[in-house]
């Protein structure tokens, strides 16, 4: 009797839903163990076999450590907010609830067919009002709070009220001036309302400021920077622009130190914290003030000048320029500034000579990303016309503008040291600007520029310090004349949070007279309007402006209408999946106190620094106001490598509908003119005309055929023809040969296609692995394989690739294998014609090891989550048990329970022919016995005289001179001695023997 998978897919996929033993509850009675997958954005397309990746291999850990004891979290859910089906909507007016709901119930559908253990009655979808509520509910909470510096956490802004009206904001360590001037207590009670919102502002977590932004007019939206590329949008094509816009941002960068300090803490991939310490790129300097010159204009010149007084010079109103450096012990260096071109002061610097030079410039620069200006190496800039004084040397040096200095890292204004930075040297270099060397670093060969070694030179005061003594010192007189301090700096920015688009969590926040208020708690959740248009509004705003209605409040008020971003579901979800129907909370205490963290999460290394990183910040506010436990969300967190598709590539001659196979355009490129002579004809001859003609004259022309698909090929061998490589569905491909009648009828354009075969007659495909795509032809749906192979068989296929976290291309052929596993472990229970063959006999001491052996190298490999060595050793071991010819219960039912969490099906039906009630899934991994891995015997390889002449199986527990007594009468070792007693004989237990006669 054969595997009838479908019939067994299909049976206990309807018998776990009906008896629900997938459904937890908090048993504390249990230790709780809590499995995450990254959910996934439901796009229309559905799952190709890349996407179950982490999610099969979720899901055997979470089977395993039921059958290890554990009280599992396994859950599932759909990010469901997103510009994707916003888009579609504009392109169709298909309502994104509607395409969304489609797509969940695609996705539904094909994870029930690969046989996850999800407890699908905790699912949740960000889109749902009773899901957005608390999203919204935790944004008015960020909204009524401030950080703390003090006690460095999160406080009730009330808090912070209270402290204005005893005592104001002079002196106060945390209060910036660049954001307000300094008031009294009595002030602060006199102030309105609205002017004690404003001030606020500065302080709340989630707070309003104006920004430059991405913006795509043809999308109505903001972009992220990694939405965006070579000034368009990602998603689209469409042109977008630097735009100043009022926007809501979460103050992340008051909780770096703690973001930095928690990663010590997680079990995390080292390669994965550093993608986060560098994304939050905390470093030490000073904050240095640079006056601006009263000459700004003087001469035509851009170079460094000489003050015309000995104290710094000052613009009227004493405007100063301050940078931040991690390097201030070569401001004797700094021959120039470079400001970035949104910076504040860039009007008030250009001078009318340079207003074209420098509005060019900005126009450039509003079409680049920070992305790429960061990458750009070429170098760009222009010169403002003005001067700062440089504070130590006196000296007057040119302000430029350039796009590889950010207006959101620093003060968006650096002192350039041409000297001792890469790119500063070569900005200098570009417009004639002085480079004056400020440290030897003689002594430190292989030293390069940027290096923090050497000894000071033509630095005035610091002249012959090293550089780490510089620094110090350098930053102590900065503070002592009054012109800086120390200061830590980061190169994380406080997270956008405003999205112009309609598919996404409305704000609960109401304007009036411009201010923002929070929405009553009782009010939430505030739905998502009706639209009668998608499209952008027109003015910035999202589409939802369009609806007066919704917007324009009886009271004069109006709403928000901008929507959350696509993080804003994401970074809280898995809270919620622990206590999903909660209506009056986003989780209880109780709740929150069994589950803690999540105890593993899988999921991509591309959400790095964007999910990750929001998703700790949600996790440390929530703990600081007191909501969650826990001060991390993820306790140990896996990155699964990507399952690559593997190509079909074809070749066309351009101008023709005429195809190479693979061979013959290998041939044809490498050839020289006589070969190419010959493979034209051998082509002409296989098409039965001319497809091209050739001459072959002293100067190698090749000429244009009169046949109407003739090409112009050149005079160069190379270009013989010229030829493009196009990707075929590989659907169409088997065993490398194309299919040509599904070719020809799958586009309309090569329905008169026409084959150059090789000389076997069959047309071959070139394949390439890349990355699985709609646009490759090479996207493998999972239905197709579980239909002809089966969920067991995919789960297990998909381990066996390779490990976990490596990408590995997709290989059909090598299924079979693992079908063919199956089949045979199948065997072990049922002959061909049905028969029942396990039996009740004792196993045998080999047998025993065999199990005991496969037992314990599952579990270890499990823990480390190496799958693809667990496939290996269940294949081993079917082996070894099939050699020996092993029905019995007692080796067969232990084994069943291990392969369970990767084959759930066969094993479940296994499990019940055995007899047994309840599911495998419900039962108790088998115990190890290592009394049965002991080794009590060894096979030792005899040598005589170095050579290796026999092996012997011996008993570990032997003396040695009962081994010498065996291998000496040995009757091979006997020939090989001349029955001549030894010289010596060495004798090592458990590893060799050797005899020397």
């Amino acid at each position: 009797m054969d595997f009838d998978f479908k019939k067994v897919e299909e049976k206990w996929r309807k018998e776990w839903e009906n008896n629900g033993i997938y459904k937890i509850s908090e048993d504390t009675s249990l230790p709780k163990y809590y499995v995450l997958d990254m959910f996934p954005y439901p796009s229309g397309a559905g799952l190709h076999v890349g996407h179950p990746l982490g999610y099969v291999a979720s899901d055997i850990y979470a089977r395993y450590k039921r059958l290890k004891g554990f009280n599992v979290l396994h859950p599932m859910g759909y990010d469901a907010f997103g510009l994707p089906a916003e888009q579609y909507a504009i392109e169709t007016g298909t309502p994104p609830q509607v395409t969304t709901e489609k797509a969940i119930n695609t996705y539904r559908s094909q994870l029930d067919k690969i046989g996850f253990c999800y407890d699908w009655s905790r699912q949740v979808k960000t889109c749902e009002p009773e899901y957005y509520k608390w999203t919204q509910w935790i944004f008015l909470q960020l909204f009524d709070s401030w950080y703390n510096r003090d006690k460095n956490k999160a406080e009730n802004i009330f808090t912070l009220q209270s402290y204005f009206a005893e005592n104001g904001c002079q002196n106060w360590p945390q209060h910036d001036k660049a954001d307000h001037p300094e008031f009294t207590d009595v002030e602060w009670n006199n102030f309105t309302v609205e002017e004690q919102e404003k001030i606020l502002m500065h302080y709340r977590i989630a707070y309003q400021s104006y920004s430059e932004v991405n913006w795509c007019e043809a999308l109505g939206t903001v972009l992220a920077n990694d939405e965006v590329k070579d000034g368009k949008s990602e998603r689209g094509g469409y042109p977008v622009e630097r735009r100043k816009m009022r926007q809501w941002f979460l103050r992340i960068t008051e909780y770096a130190d703690r973001l930095l300090a928690g990663l010590d803490t997680l079990d995390w991939s080292e390669a994965m914290k550093d993608m986060q310490r560098n994304w939050i790129g905390r470093s030490e300097g000073a904050l240095v003030k640079f006056h601006l010159s009263q000459t700004l204009s003087k001469g035509e010149g851009s170079g460094v000048r000489s003050a015309l007084a000995p104290s710094p010079l000052e613009r009227a109103g004493g405007e100063v320029l301050e940078v931040f450096t991690t390097r201030p012990d070569t401001i004797f260096g700094a021959t120039f500034m470079v400001i970035a071109p949104e910076h504040e002061l860039v009007a008030s610097l250009t001078t009318s000579a340079q207003q074209k030079e420098i509005d060019d410039y900005i126009a450039y620069v509003k079409s680049r990303t920070d992305v790429e200006r960061q990458q750009e190496k070429k170098v760009t800039g222009a010169f403002t016309g003005s001067y700062a004084v440089n504070p130590f040397t006196n000296t007057e040096i040119p302000i430029y503008i350039a796009e590889y200095v950010l207006a959101g890292y620093g003060t968006g204004a650096i002192m350039a040291v041409p000297a001792d930075d890469e790119r500063d040297r070569k900005f200098a270099e570009k417009f004639g600007l002085p480079i004056i060397e400020v440290i030897d670093k003689s002594a430190h060969p292989g030293a390069e520029i940027g290096d923090k070694v050497g000894k000071m030179i033509n630095s005035g005061i610091l002249n012959g310090k090293e550089v780490k003594d510089a620094i110090k010192f350098i930053i102590d007189e900065i503070e002592k004349r009054g012109i800086g301090k120390r200061k830590v700096n980061y190169r994380l920015r406080d997270a956008g949070y405003s999205r112009q688009r309609y598919w996404g969590e409305p704000f609960p926040i109401v304007y009036k007279n411009d201010i923002p208020y929070p929405l009553p708690v009782d009010e939430l959740p505030l739905r998502l309007p009706e639209v009668d248009s998608y499209k952008p509004s027109g003015d910035g705003r999202s589409p939802i402006a369009n609806n007066k209605a919704w917007v324009n409040l009886p009271d004069g008020s109006q709403r928000e209408t901008d929507t959350m971003p696509g993080y804003a579901g994401s970074s809280w979800y898995f809270l919620r999946y622990m206590d999903p129907h909660n209506e009056k909370e986003f989780a209880s205490k109780d709740k929150l106190n069994y589950w803690q963290s999540v105890d593993l999460y899988l999921g991509g290394s591309e959400h790095a620094v964007g999910h990750l990183l929001y998703a700790r910040l949600w996790h440390k506010f929530l703990y600081d106001m007191g909501y969650v436990p826990t001060d991390e969300p993820f306790k140990k967190l896996i990155n699964q490598g990507m399952i690559q598709g593997v190509s079909a590539l074809t070749y066309r001659i351009n101008g023709t509908n005429v195809f190479l196979s693979k061979n013959v355009r290998e041939r044809l490129l490498d050839a020289d003119w006589d070969q190419i002579a010959m493979m034209v004809d051998y082509i002409n001859q296989e098409l039965g005309y001319n497809a091209f003609d050739y001459t072959g004259s002293a100067n190698n022309e090749v000429i244009k055929s009169e046949h109407p698909k003739g090409i112009d090929v050149g005079n160069n061998p190379s270009n013989v023809c010229d030829i493009s490589t196009l990707h075929v569905d590989i659907s169409m491909v088997s065993n490398g040969v194309l299919d040509e009648e599904k070719f020809k009828n799958w586009r309309s354009d090569y329905t008169d296609a026409e084959f150059v075969r090789e000389q076997d007659e069959l047309f071959y495909c070139n394949s390439a692995v890349e990355k699985m795509s709609k646009s490759k032809y090479n996207v493998v749906n999972p239905d197709d394989v579980i239909e002809k192979y089966g969920a067991d068989c995919f789960r297990m296929f998909e381990m066996f690739l390779g490990p976990l976290d490596q990408s590995k291309p997709w290989d059909q052929q090598g299924i079979d294998g693992v079908g063919k596993f199956i089949r045979r472990f199948w065997r072990l229970f049922y002959t061909e014609n049905g028969t029942w063959r396990v039996t009740t006999d004792v196993p045998s001491a080999a047998e025993y090891k065999t199990l005991h052996k496969t037992l314990k190298k599952i579990a270890e490999d499990i823990e480390r989550l190496q799958f693809n060595t667990c496939v290996s050793q269940f294949m081993i071991c079917l082996n070894e048990v099939t050699d020996l010819k092993c029905t019995k219960r007692e080796i067969l039912e232990p084994l069943l329970i291990a392969l369970a969490p990767f084959a759930p099906f066969l094993t479940e039906e296994l499990w019940q022919a055995l007899g047994n009630s309840g599911s495998i899934h419900q039962a108790k991994y088998p115990i190890i016995e290592e009394k049965y891995l002991v080794e009590s015997s060894f096979t030792y390889p005899i040598s005589v005289n170095g050579k290796t002449r026999a092996e012997i199986t011996l008993a570990l527990d032997l003396d040695e001179a009962a081994v010498r007594a065996t291998v000496l009468s040995n009757e091979t070792i006997q020939k090989w001695t001349n029955g001549a007693e030894p010289k010596k004989f060495i004798f090592v237990k458990g590893r060799i023997i050797n005899v020397v006669v």
